[in-house]
């Protein structure tokens, strides 16, 4: 894991990137203003625990080879998830990530670090929402009339039991005042519906791509204000396994997401819960959980292939498919110490020209990039 670029196949180079833990998940990439291609992620041993933080490397400009990783977050009590960084109009800077105890997603506070340098050292950690169980993965996107919208989900934590993601719900932060003050707006009907991925498709309609937890199909919603208003969440004609997604608006006005093809109904693969193997959850109580609200959320559904599709339609229909990565996903642990997991997901994607830059969780024990030449819209 050197993190030097190699040319695999004409128009595909790849890379690992370098890291000292142990697991590796939950990548996000950005282009920074000094031209370099940053990829923030977090690591430790095992997603929930204290020594889950999240780390940096870059790709400078020119250059064939991913940098050491710095770290950014180290709260020995904290598990530290799903960074994003954000390129302010004023060129500064922002990170921001995930707070939570061990596997408590609806006790997670999203924290804040700003770099006035364009990247290159970051301020002291603050709060930017504190409101119990908000947990971000995606981009902050501004709209036309220049509000920041950081989607969120809400992870929602039922009286009696752990967190399972059973009643999480989508939400967008908005900031008038340049993130100095958010505001929350509910996605309506969007029970299951997270990782909102907001996608600008002109003016003020944009189009919104959602994780189901119910491990059905990829959901889709629209916005014909800039971000302030939502339609309900509705199903794509692409599977979904109850894992991250990330799609990106191309400049010929095509839509791309990474993806895995697979769902509930393609792999009988089962797991109580995402952090079964470090908190004991049991099957009584998930089952009280689904019955006083709906069906539960669906784990373990294998997390492979690794996918790329395309849309000419605003992401109503994504016809054009790819396999980038191909394996039987095995996530029903998420042991990387024994490299047990076997998964490849939550990627994360940039669009310039002609060129994709994509990185991913590989096995849980890297963060693997692809540099992916584009064939032009037909």
């Amino acid at each position: 894991m050197d993190g030097r670029i190699a040319s695999v196949v004409p128009g595909r180079s790849e890379a690992v990137l370098p890291s000292p833990c142990i697991q590796n998940h939950a990548a996000n990439l950005a282009r920074l203003a000094d031209g370099s291609l940053a990829c923030v992620w977090f690591g430790g041993t095992m997603e929930g625990m204290g020594d889950i933080s999240i780390y940096l490397s870059r790709l400078a400009a020119g250059s064939d080879r991913w940098s050491a990783p710095e770290k950014l977050s180290d709260d020995p009590d904290k598990s530290e998830q799903n960074p994003l960084l954000f390129t302010a109009p004023d060129r500064k800077v922002w990170l921001l990530y995930t707070s939570q105890t061990s596997g408590n997603q609806d006790g997670a506070v999203v924290k804040r670090r700003v770099s006035a340098d364009g990247g290159r050292t970051f301020g002291p950690v603050s709060t930017l929402c504190d409101v119990p169980g908000t947990f971000v993965r995606q981009p902050i996107v501004v709209n036309s009339a220049g509000h920041w919208l950081l989607p969120v989900f809400r992870c929602i934590g039922i009286p009696g039991t752990r967190w399972t993601g059973d009643a999480d719900t989508a939400a967008v932060l908005i900031s008038s005042d340049s993130g100095e003050s958010w505001t929350m707006h509910d996605v309506p009907d969007s029970i299951g519906a997270v990782h909102m991925n907001i996608v600008p498709l002109g003016g003020d309609r944009m189009a919104a791509f959602y994780r189901n937890r119910f491990a059905e199909q990829v959901l889709r919603s629209e916005s014909q204000d800039g971000g302030r208003s939502w339609s309900a969440p509705e199903p794509t004609d692409l599977p979904n396994n109850n894992s991250s997604v990330q799609a990106v608006a191309l400049g010929d006005g095509r839509i791309a997401i990474v993806y895995n093809h697979s769902n509930a109904g393609m792999s009988d693969a089962r797991r109580l819960s995402l952090y079964d193997e470090i908190e004991a959850d049991g099957d009584e109580a998930q089952a009280q959980t689904a019955a006083r609200f709906g069906p539960a959320a669906i784990w373990g559904v294998a997390r492979a292939p690794l996918s790329l599709a395309i849309s000419d339609d605003g992401g109503l229909s994504f016809p054009d498919r790819r396999d980038l990565e191909t394996g039987d996903g095995y996530c029903l642990s998420n042991n990387s110490k024994d490299g047990l997991n076997r998964e490849f997901s939550y990627p994360s994607i940039v669009g310039e020209g002609g060129t994709l830059h994509i990185a991913f969780t590989y096995y849980r024990r890297a963060i693997k990039y692809i540099r992916l030449d584009l064939e032009p819209r037909p």
